[in-house]
């Protein structure tokens, strides 16, 4: 009797224990269904915050779901349009699908499953003047070893640095290269050496939205790319009145020349190629220089800018006498026909002219096609920080 007792009482204490441990269980099991029911109430996350102000309309407004999914969003700007958006697949999450206005009003509205709602009104910025951005070379140029990339803006930019960070330059392969301004709209960007032919260069000026000082914000962004053709380098040597032009390193041509006479001479340093005319008429007013005071005003062919100060490689058939003995021009590169003809047909944009020995001093790295005369150091500096005198 005594232990059929005792069998009986470790029975209810094992059943006890039992017990006590499936409360346990449920207990826990409850906490995990109490708290998966508090994620579930939660209502959509905004990525933009009722009220704000100046929200930059580049931007994409984003809703995701701290729920089972977002139900229904909306997006509308002060006239009722609808902003056209993308729900993913899962409906966890909602974007729009459209770049917003500047000076715009919008108002959010978004429902989860859960039936809870997120509400938000909001200004994006308001800018006192917008600016576009002009890029160079165009897209999907060819270009020389000396091509540096330009970004002309059409609004002086006070906020340098910001345009910059605006700015992606991809490269392949890659090279070290930095930004400088030559004047309070335009900026270049320049390898460290001339570029190796066959690179490849993307180019990104994504300034919507961006705020580039002084109330001025980006237009529109831009893009261009652009090859690195083979390396065309000419040397103009006063010394020997020749123009000697190479090819990957090749001698392809030496050429008699007449530089410019004293009075006007031809500056040292390294040019970049720019524009080329069939037929040009070259006035000397345009930069400064009067009919009366030794001007001109002349058609000539074959006219391959080195300068944007008016210096060109052009056919001079009334210096020919001259070409190879004596400096008689007014700063530029005179040829015969046959060899401008020859060398507009050989140079491309972005190929460098060196031109040395002279008693002209150097072309300016501010001129537009001198970059090359501003010294690697200077540049890579930089100047973001500093404002022009024009």
């Amino acid at each position: 009797m005594m232990a059929g007792a005792t069998a009986m009482v470790l029975g209810a204490c094992m059943l006890t224990a039992c017990t006590i441990e499936r409360e346990g269980e449920a207990s826990e099991s409850a906490d995990h269904a109490a708290e998966a029911t508090q994620e579930q109430d939660l209502p959509p996350e905004l990525s933009v915050k009722d009220g704000a102000e100046d929200v930059n309309p580049a931007e994409p407004v984003t809703v995701t779901s701290q729920g089972e999914g977002l139900s229904e969003v909306t997006m509308t700007n002060e006239n009722g349009k609808v902003v056209e958006a993308e729900l993913s697949a899962d409906k966890k999450s909602w974007a729009t699908a459209e770049v917003l206005g500047y000076n715009r009003t919008y108002t959010l509205e978004a429902t989860d499953r859960n039936g809870e709602t997120s509400t938000a009104t909001f200004a994006t910025s308001t800018p006192a003047a917008t600016a576009s951005v002009y890029l160079s070379p165009v897209e999907g140029a060819e270009v020389g070893v000396a091509q540096t990339i330009a970004f002309r803006f059409s609004s002086v930019i006070t906020d340098r640095q910001a345009a910059q960070d605006a700015i992606t330059i991809t490269t392949e392969p890659k090279v070290e290269g930095a930004f400088f301004w030559l004047n309070n709209s335009e900026v270049r960007w320049r390898p460290a050496e001339y570029w190796e032919p066959g690179t490849k260069v993307s180019v990104e000026a994504d300034i919507y939205g961006q705020d580039l000082g002084g109330g001025v914000y980006g237009e529109s962004d831009n893009a261009t790319n652009f090859t690195i053709g083979d390396e065309v380098i000419t040397v103009v040597d006063d010394n020997t009145k020749t123009m000697t032009v190479s090819r990957n390193g090749e001698v392809l041509r030496s050429i008699p020349v007449s530089l410019g006479a004293n009075r006007w001479p031809t500056p040292n340093g390294t040019y970049i190629i720019g524009d080329e005319h069939q037929s040009l008429v070259m006035d000397s007013t345009t930069f400064g220089l009067a009919y009366e005071d030794g001007g001109y005003k002349t058609a000539v062919d074959y006219a391959t800018q080195m300068s944007y100060s008016g210096i060109y490689v052009h056919a001079a058939p009334w210096s020919v006498g001259q070409q190879g003995y004596s400096n008689v021009s007014h700063g530029c590169i005179n040829v015969t026909t046959e060899a401008a003809a020859w060398f507009q047909n050989t140079v491309k944009r972005g190929d460098p002219v060196v031109v040395k020995n002279t008693i002209g001093g150097t072309l300016s790295g501010y001129d537009g096609l001198g970059d090359w005369n501003i010294p690697w150091e200077t540049w890579k500096a930089g100047n973001a920080d500093e404002t022009s005198s024009w």
